[in-house]
């Protein structure tokens, strides 16, 4: 159920408890109410909860950027290393 239908079916509760008596009507509204704040909670609860995970997404493709980039210097300065220690050692043989 989407939120615009929620909240006609709920103002279409509420309206339909106006209609009773006043005994039975103060139980029935206080629950309408408790509804819609309980609703309202958990609608914030689930946005706070896609924002965490949009920031996580972020944050992790932050990560493999930064890994790939090291693996990338990583190889880079290896073969650096290889080809000095090929140097010193043509070097070592003159």
């Amino acid at each position: 159920m989407d939120e615009a239908t929620f909240q006609s079916k709920l103002s279409d509760l509420m309206g339909e408890i106006s209609t009773l008596p006043d005994s039975e009507r103060d139980k029935l509204m206080a629950l309408a109410e408790q509804t819609q704040e309980r609703h309202a909670k958990l609608r914030k609860t689930v946005t706070d909860l896609q924002e965490s995970l949009d920031y996580l997404r972020l944050s992790i493709k932050y990560l493999v950027f930064d890994l790939e980039a090291t693996r990338r210097e990583n190889a880079y300065l290896r073969q650096m290393i290889e080809e000095a220690d090929a140097e010193d050692g043509e070097q070592t043989l003159e």
